[in-house]
């Protein structure tokens, strides 16, 4: 039966705030450092593969939690904004909405999250009705969200039962544990892992570091899901356990790196729910990836379908 959404996305959603980048070390002692620019924008890993995903033309709807103040309203309305159906993201009157500071330096960043609402996320917010309307379900910031993890297995299992596809960001584990038992489960019923090139290592257990890469990918897609590793500058590679495809992106000069691996995840799930191949879909992503970073903050700068198909038809003419 047709389905009402493309792409249910759970999880994350704050407001970020961006300065840099920094040309000395962080000083404390009440020093004050001057930065070239500095901006408010939509965050939140999942918040901004929805707004890519509604950019790249599907039909996405959104399940978390936000507080009842400012910022929550701030969410609710860029959600909102972008296209993305927001009504069971709940307000929530005893939390506050969380809140991102991203401190840039060259090409890298560090990332201060006040987790408010995070806490309280669980599968108790995603409605029986929206999870059964949807092509496919994805969750972002697995170990932000301690409650929504330790329900995700059975939330993604009753999806695939009911014929969805299933995708995961686990994104950073801030307690620095990578528990495999809380994972595990999940990815059994994961359609598609989305980490980065660190991620990928931690995930797996092994030492981070490019020689590890490949290793660290086909062990978690023996777990069941298409593997696919964002390696920055590197470009990109998936693994299904069989087949290895990689691509190497686009030259861009970026202004901003924040949410460039989310609009990457944006655009491979986009891909692959048009009916492209992984390795194509690989492309795409890449391509979204990369596009996101010419403007600050991760959703301002993100393509429309057509847009990332250009810039892809480009790079091949320009290799050919």
């Amino acid at each position: 039966m047709p389905r009402s959404f493309d792409l249910l996305v759970i999880g994350d959603a704050n407001p970020d705030v961006i300065v840099g980048p920094l040309t000395k070390p962080l000083a404390f002692d009440q020093r004050e450092l001057l930065v070239d620019s500095g901006t408010m924008t939509l965050g939140g890993s999942a918040a901004i593969t929805a707004c890519g995903a509604a950019r790249l033309g599907l039909r996405v709807a959104f399940a978390g939690r936000v507080g009842n103040d400012d910022a929550g309203h701030y969410v609710r309305d860029r959600l909102a904004a972008r296209g993305v159906d927001i009504d069971a993201l709940q307000i929530d009157d005893t939390l506050p909405t969380p809140l991102t500071v991203c401190v840039t330096r060259d090409e890298d960043r560090a990332i201060l999250t006040v987790p408010g609402t995070l806490a309280a996320i669980s599968t108790d917010d995603v409605p029986e009705r929206l999870l059964s309307s949807a092509r496919h379900i994805h969750a972002g910031s697995f170990f932000l969200m301690p409650r929504l993890a330790a329900g995700l297995a059975g939330l993604f299992g009753a999806a695939r039962d009911a014929g969805a596809t299933t995708s995961l960001d686990t994104n950073d584990d801030p307690s620095g544990r990578w528990d495999p038992w809380v994972l595990a489960p999940v990815l059994e019923h994961t359609s598609v892992l989305l980490p980065n090139a660190y991620e990928v290592c931690r995930l797996a257990g092994v030492d981070p570091g490019p020689a590890h890469l490949s290793r660290a990918a086909r062990s978690l897609a023996g777990h069941g899901p298409l593997v696919a590793v964002k390696n920055g500058a590197d470009g990109a590679f998936c693994d299904d356990g069989t087949a290895v495809h990689t691509t190497t992106g686009i030259p861009v000069r970026p202004r901003d790196t924040v949410g460039a691996g989310d609009s990457f995840d944006a655009g491979f799930i986009t891909a692959l729910l048009n009916g492209s191949s992984a390795g194509d879909a690989l492309e795409v992503a890449a391509v979204c990836g990369a596009l996101s970073t010419r403007r600050p903050g991760g959703t301002d700068s993100q393509p429309t379908w057509d847009e990332a198909l250009s810039h892809l038809d480009l790079q091949k003419a320009q290799a050919s």
